[in-house]
């Protein structure tokens, strides 16, 4: 839902609002969207961080669902 995607955005805002030095890099926001995502919504984060990582090869994409899906595993 759309509230869900608001949260992710609200989360990134405060994050970068309550920067002390008010600077965050973009890989900073990159990796805290991608955690928001991958308690969401797999397929969001795994379209996402195949875009935000831009994985170069079949095995960067595969290594990357093989430690998602570990961890799924891990919290059944």
């Amino acid at each position: 839902p759309s509230s869900n995607l608001e949260a992710i955005v609200d989360a990134a805002e405060t994050f970068l609002v309550d920067a002390p030095e008010r600077e965050r890099t973009t890989s900073e926001i990159g990796e805290l969207i991608m955690k928001h995502l991958k308690g969401l919504d797999t397929v969001a984060y795994i379209r996402f961080a195949s875009v935000y990582r831009d994985f170069k090869d079949v095995r960067e994409f595969k290594e990357e669902l093989e430690g998602l899906l570990g961890s799924r595993k891990g919290k059944k």
